[in-house]
């Protein structure tokens, strides 16, 4: 596709999609009809974060099951009565909160990864638990609102999606399941992990971090270049998170040299992207500016996993407080912070114009205009908003 072709198409409304030209979302059978705020260039997307789903008890899903390594089989059955003890109680309260946010103005509803806590011990099971998850949050989102029915739901791939007892079998339980899922969700044709699609003016860009195709980012970018705002999905943060373990658990972070990463880096500064992302259990904002841009990240969590957790509250604020809360859990931990996370943080703190950690939960809507962009929080299954992040 062509810019022409494509600017275009953005102009009038059309879901353009880096595998070929796309269908209107308003024109699609069963989708809502267009309203007043669409026309304008307005719509809102309502969203969440990781989900973690998984229900007890432990052979529905988790059958057959081990790691070779004790300590981390050890861990990952803690998380199953996390989750369940979860998802027994508070994560239901805060979907069907997340329902009450759908409205005519809806274009989207978006998960950012890790969907399902994966897990399985085989390839059958994991799809299970991909389509039990995806039937459950698609239905809790549309519950009671009849502007929601035929709104898409997309999700991105989180590392949890593709873990399993043999990771390359829950990889393919998910490579078999999702991509015909988002085709059928968008109208379009998706045979990837990592694919593009309009809503309007605006692109959104969903990558797979576990698996990079990098061609396919770059191809995406490419063809919606001239849209007024481009959103990056993607699991994994772009810009590193306050973590003293996994700092650099970022797109193309961990690997041993840091060209794709820089690489990624100044292509979406100079888009001026906004990233959706999740996979650090914490709702956060990030504005930062640099490689002649600016990437704008806004981080978003569901895994209500304790009372505390449904409450809002900031952890650190500012440029100065980014990287803190990773050297005082060493401080207190008495270990040592690795040198090179500290030229990290360094590194990104320069260009920081806003900063906001918080370890609350729950449900996000992202208002989107020419006037600009920003994310209503309600934390839990809060009914009143917790907090409004400017994004735009």
């Amino acid at each position: 596709m062509d810019r022409r072709r494509f600017l275009h198409i953005s102009a009038a409304g059309i879901v353009g999609l880096s595998m070929g030209d796309g269908l209107s979302l308003e024109a699609m059978p069963g989708r809502p009809g267009k309203s007043r705020s669409l026309k304008k260039g307005s719509y809102s997307v309502v969203m969440l974060g990781d989900t973690h789903y998984d229900a007890a008890p432990v052979d529905r899903y988790h059958e057959g099951y081990s790691d070779p390594n004790p300590v981390r089989e050890k861990a990952h059955r803690d998380e199953f009565q996390r989750n369940w003890d979860m998802w027994s109680d508070r994560c239901p309260k805060l979907v069907s909160r997340a329902s009450r946010l759908v409205d005519e103005s809806t274009r989207l509803q978006l998960q950012v990864g890790d969907l399902i806590q994966g897990d399985c011990g085989s390839e059958a099971n994991h799809a299970r638990m991909l389509d039990d998850a995806f039937t459950m949050l698609k239905s809790g989102l549309n519950q009671g609102a009849a502007a929601g029915k035929g709104i898409p739901f997309v999700t991105v791939i989180g590392n949890h999606d593709a873990r399993g007892r043999d990771d390359r079998e829950a990889y393919a339980a998910y490579t078999g399941y999702m991509p015909a899922k988002m085709s059928g969700e968008l109208g379009l044709e998706i045979s990837k992990t990592t694919f593009s699609f309009m809503i309007g003016k605006d692109a959104y860009i969903v990558i797979d971090f576990t698996h990079p195709d990098d061609a396919e980012v770059e191809k995406a970018l490419r063809e919606t270049e001239g849209a007024r705002y481009t959103f990056v999905e993607v699991h994994a943060p772009v810009l590193p998170y306050d973590s003293l373990k996994y700092y650099n658990w970022i797109y193309h972070g961990r690997e041993a040299t840091p060209d794709a990463r820089l690489h990624f880096r100044e292509l979406f500064a100079r888009r001026n992207v906004i990233v959706l992302c999740g996979h650090s259990h914490t709702t956060e904002l990030a504005d930062w500016y640099g490689d002649g841009g600016r990437i704008t990240q806004m981080t978003m969590s569901s895994v209500w996993k304790s009372a505390q957790n449904g409450r809002y509250t900031v952890n650190a604020k500012g440029a100065a407080e980014y990287g803190a809360l990773r050297l005082k859990a060493a401080a207190k931990a008495g270990t040592e912070v690795k040198p090179e996370s500290i030229a990290w943080f360094d590194e990104y703190r320069q260009g920081l114009k806003t900063y906001i950690h918080s370890n609350a939960a729950g449900s996000y809507r992202m208002n989107v205009s020419d006037k600009g962009v920003t994310v209503d929080f309600y934390a839990g299954d809060s009914e009143t908003v917790s907090e409004t992040f400017v994004l735009r």
